[in-house]
């Protein structure tokens, strides 16, 4: 590496390590300065409503809200863009954050950010500055947080977290697959790693991803557009909180800790819900890689080009609490860094890679004021992972599919490593927005994704699989999808209360096929069957279940427990032959195995709550004991019974629960966090939750004050409006000053 390269990696590092310096006279008046524009305004729920002069002055004081609410959470999370989890002290001696580490830096390079923030337009360096400067002077002024590795924000690290997913693409390299290729472990090793991923990968999970529905005036009573806010995501993963400024911002919703734009929400004119998509974006390339002349070349065509090296420092912290190093030479090629090796073939990893354009695209929507305007944005084409329902106050809907989708040959199976030697495997520029699943104001009068496929988004009316490359869909049709078209198709009188209860239907579809499947191999197992007798009240309960979850029901236990059972049986198998899971379970486990896991339920009933007829709400809770981001939880302490159920049963109100280390109940981590449901009239108006409530510190009186609500999908109205916050107002205050 040039030597210049590696002085100005020095001096970009130098920002994030060592004890905070003390801010000089400029940094301070300039802070001030912009504190003095700035007004924050908590509700009686503790959300903050920021007003700025500019949105410059805007940013500084949402970043300096949402330190106020959970520095740490906004610490992690740039830790994680940078690469530098390993340096905090929890990470000490934690060999998989260096691989996690790795994998980001493999893209994430400080000073190539520095360069791109100094070629930014004046308006985004402007957002940065603010950004990096609320931030600093939250930390001035609140001398007793002590950061664990970023004790002062650079404007251009806002670059490293430019979209507001929970998970980014880069998620899908596996750490385990590129330790087998940097780290050179042994062959024995190297297959335990993947073995225990593919273990991983298998396990029954809650998934992640999203509920949108966007409603148009038609099929509602008042003749108001509708949109549906329901991120699914790890609890408390982002802070709901309203931005406006003199410039034109006003935009209220679900912003990720740490990102100056609101992700999911909505402004007075039009809202916007993103949900992860399905669509194939990331793509593997299988290189063949040899040595000539003393160096890494590989094949593309007829010619031999050489391998780039680089090489890449990973800071970690060890046992004893000391900072050290590791330095890894990577490699990449044209199609993207080397990840693993599979068949004698280096595999390189292609994905979206543009933050500015992604940070831009981000902001610039929250202004929008219709249809034609966000388009416009979405034009950027820096969204590879979210598709987006839309809607505005001019009564129109739609649905977006995500504006990056590299354009390839559908000849090839890119759903597996293609051969990187093929010029014809080779991204071919992009896919314009119409050449993507996409619909506006379709008959039926809805839309909806629930990170299922596109092609049922709006039923009958639906964009056609055939007219598509297969690549615009790599799942298919899901419990959750086919719930939102039960509770979508013929209604005709929608209102925002109506709304809610759709998205709160207790139905569980998964259930539909799976239970009589149970059934028929209840009937097909001969009645000498040691197991056939002592399941003959349990498959009676099922079959007798209207397939709703309560915290009452108690056939929703046994359903759960069962379906976990037999999952664990099914789900690799499934992996493996290509075949959905719930199909595998439904059709191709054996009638002993689905009573095997049906009595394994029963038994672990009896044995963690004393029999089978246990209520769902018993075993399924929420608990909040400490501000941590990954909670310990305790059977012992309160809790909150929760009646829904796990996404992957097909509940649309989403709570992935499962036992913990010293538990018996089950505790939620995931599925619905920010849930919001806006109707577009003359006055926009919405109503929303968030779980637990806005405040990280368990000191809070908003730590869970939206807790028992949230349990109950009791959504409270949202202060939009001034005269809204007008009897609701806890504080109102300026950044910097004593309280809070």
């Amino acid at each position: 590496m040039p030597i210049a390269k590696l002085l100005l990696l020095a001096t970009a590092w130098a920002a994030l390590a060592g004890p905070a310096a003390a801010p000089d006279g400029a940094d301070l008046a300039r802070w001030r300065a912009s504190a003095a524009r700035v007004r924050i305004v908590r509700d009686d729920w503790g959300i903050a409503h920021v007003h700025g002069r500019s949105d410059a002055d805007a940013v500084f004081g949402m970043v300096y809200a949402q330190a106020e609410d959970d520095f740490n959470r906004i610490e992690a999370n740039y830790l994680t863009a940078l690469g530098r989890t390993a340096e905090a002290p929890e990470a000490a001696s934690d060999e998989a954050a260096i691989w996690r580490d790795l994998r980001m830096k493999l893209f994430v390079d400080p000073v190539d950010l520095q360069a791109r923030y100094a070629a930014s337009p004046a308006w985004l360096k402007a957002l940065m500055d603010a950004w990096a400067d609320g931030l600093n002077f939250y930390l001035a002024s609140h001398p007793a947080v002590k950061p664990k590795v970023i004790t002062r924000f650079e404007p251009w690290m806002a670059l490293s977290f430019t979209e507001g997913s929970i998970g980014g693409d880069v998620e899908r390299i596996s750490p385990g697959e590129l330790e087998a290729f940097y780290g050179q472990p042994s062959a024995l090793a190297a297959r335990e790693t993947r073995a225990r991923e593919l273990a991983a990968a298998t396990a029954f999970q809650e998934p992640t991803g999203s509920n949108g529905f966007a409603i148009a005036p038609a099929i509602t009573q008042d003749r108001h557009a509708l949109l549906l806010i329901n991120p699914h995501t790890s609890f408390f993963f982002r802070s709901e909180l309203q931005v406006s400024s003199d410039a034109g911002l006003d935009a209220y919703g679900a912003a990720t800790w740490g990102q100056f734009f609101i992700y999911q929400g909505f402004n007075a004119h039009a809202g916007w819900m993103h949900t992860s998509s399905t669509v194939d974006v990331v793509d593997e390339f299988a290189e063949t890689v040899s040595r000539q002349g003393g160096r890494l070349v590989y094949r593309y065509g007829a010619e031999q080009r050489p391998v780039t090296a680089r090489t890449i420092a990973v800071s970690y912290r060890t046992a004893d609490g000391r900072l050290a190093s590791r330095t890894f030479t990577t490699y990449r090629t044209h199609h993207g860094p080397i990840v693993r090796a599979q068949d004698g073939k280096w595999i390189a990893f292609a994905m979206m890679y543009r933050p500015v354009e992604a940070l831009k695209q981000s902001y610039l929507r929250t202004k929008t004021r219709d249809y034609t305007s966000f388009l416009k944005v979405a034009a950027l084409q820096a969204n590879s992972s979210n598709n987006t329902l839309f809607a505005d106050d001019q009564g129109e809907i739609a649905y977006l599919h995500p504006q990056f989708i590299p354009r390839r040959d559908d000849r090839f199976d890119y759903t597996k490593p293609v051969d990187g030697a093929d010029p014809a495997t080779d991204w071919k520029g992009l896919h314009a927005l119409n050449e993507s699943p996409h619909l506006k104001n379709p008959a039926n009068g809805w839309l909806m994704n629930t990170n299922n496929w596109p092609y049922s988004m709006a039923g009958p009316y639906s964009p056609r699989q055939a007219d598509y490359p297969r690549y615009m869909d790599s799942v298919g049709e899901t419990p959750r999808g086919r719930h939102a078209l039960r509770v979508l198709t013929d209604r005709k009188d929608f209102t925002l209360p109506g709304l809610v209860a759709a998205a709160y239907d207790p139905y569980l579809t998964a259930f539909a096929d799976l239970v009589p499947a149970l059934a028929k191999a209840y009937d097909e197992t001969p009645d000498g069957d040691p197991l056939k007798a002592r399941l003959g009240e349990q498959v009676a309960a099922l079959k007798a279940w209207n397939l709703k979850w309560s915290a009452e029901s108690t056939q929703t236990s046994l359903a759960v427990f069962w379906g976990e059972a037999l999952w664990a049986k099914a789900a690799a198998e499934a992996k493996i032959q290509g075949v959905s899971v719930y199909s595998y379970m439904a059709e191709r486990t054996t009638p002993a195995q689905k009573l095997a896991a049906l009595a394994e339920a029963s038994d672990r009933l009896t044995a963690d709550f004393g029999g089978w007829r246990t209520p769902w709400g018993q075993i399924n809770r929420f608990q909040r004991n400490d501000g941590a981001i990954v909670q310990t939880f305790d059977d012992a302490k309160p809790s909150i019974p929760v009646p829904f159920a796990s996404g992957q049963w097909g509940s649309l109100a989403s709570f992935g629960a499962r036992r913990y280390p010293g538990t018996k109940k089950y505790y939620g981590t995931s599925g619905n966090s920010f849930v919001a449901a806006v109707e577009f009239g003359p006055r926009v108006k919405a109503v929303a939750i968030s779980a637990g409530g806005e405040s990280g510190d368990p000191a809070s009186p908003h730590f869970t004050d939206q807790a028992a609500r949230y349990a109950k999908g009791d959504l409270r109205p949202v202060y939009f409006y001034p005269d809204e916050l007008e009897g609701h107002i806890e504080r109102a205050y300026r950044p910097g000053e004593v309280g809070r």
